[in-house]
């Protein structure tokens, strides 16, 4: 028997270009379409520089869609004043929406990474805290990372695609992953329609989502940690792409 195509995955990215480091940029963009070929799916990156055209052929053509990291989202997406926020670059909102419009009216399964996470929050109509310390370290690649401990919640679908649902969960009750943000979902941030999933400490007792998902049975999930950045990842990641990219190849 044949197997199974490859599913497009759409990866909205940030123009390297723009950055004060371009080749870094292209690397840490490179990191997500690599994660995303390791897990079975044909990735299709896009950013906000891409011709009108072809970003219009690669969101009619995904099966999944993957929002990456990159800068603050525009507080005015949520309905806030700027406090904290920098680096705003509208444009790469303006991919994001309409990407995540497409895929929702199509119910596509979704991942979302950092600013991902944060994207999906703001989409479901929640907030973000513009500004949190103790969360953000050296850049990728210019220093070791900061890293906490992320505690699963059980019966989530994160929990039970990455620790298990029988007794191999007992023996994932927290792992360390790293931490490159400066904004956070706080609970009281939470969007109606999501679920929190995963929790850090920011160092002064306080929990901020580490990780959250929808509850109409959608696939949508997101993870404010990089788990593509394998390096300072706990191997058990490598399942939630896997996962991702098995639900983009069942879409009809």
């Amino acid at each position: 028997m044949a197997s199974s195509p490859a599913p497009s995955i759409l990866v909205t990215l940030s123009d390297p270009e723009r950055s004060h480091d371009p080749a870094a940029a292209r690397l840490k963009n490179e990191l997500y379409l690599e994660a995303v070929r390791r897990a079975g799916g044909e990735p299709a990156g896009i950013d906000e520089s891409d011709a009108r055209d072809l970003a219009t052929a690669a969101l009619a053509g995904m099966a999944g869609l993957l929002l990456s990291g990159g800068s603050d989202l525009d507080p005015s997406l949520y309905g806030a004043a700027p406090n904290g926020s920098t680096g705003i670059r509208r444009e790469r909102d303006r991919l994001d929406v309409s990407a995540w419009a497409v895929a929702t009216d199509r119910r596509l399964p979704v991942l979302g990474i950092c600013r991902g996470l944060q994207a999906i929050n703001v989409f479901h109509g929640g907030r973000i805290t513009q500004h949190v310390d103790g969360h953000q370290g050296a850049s990728y690649g210019e220093g070791l990372p900061v890293t906490h401990a992320l505690r699963l919640v059980p019966g989530t679908r994160i929990h039970g695609v990455v620790a298990g649902d029988g007794e191999a969960a007992a023996l994932v009750p927290s792992l360390t992953v790293n931490s490159y943000h400066h904004q956070a979902v706080r609970p009281a941030d939470l969007a109606p329609g999501l679920r929190a999933a995963g929790f850090s400490a920011d160092g002064h007792g306080e929990e901020l989502i580490e990780a959250l998902e929808a509850m109409d049975g959608r696939w949508v999930v997101g993870v404010q940690f990089h788990p593509e950045r394998t390096d300072s990842t706990p191997p058990e990641f490598e399942r939630l792409f896997a996962a991702f990219v098995e639900a983009a190849r069942r879409v009809e």
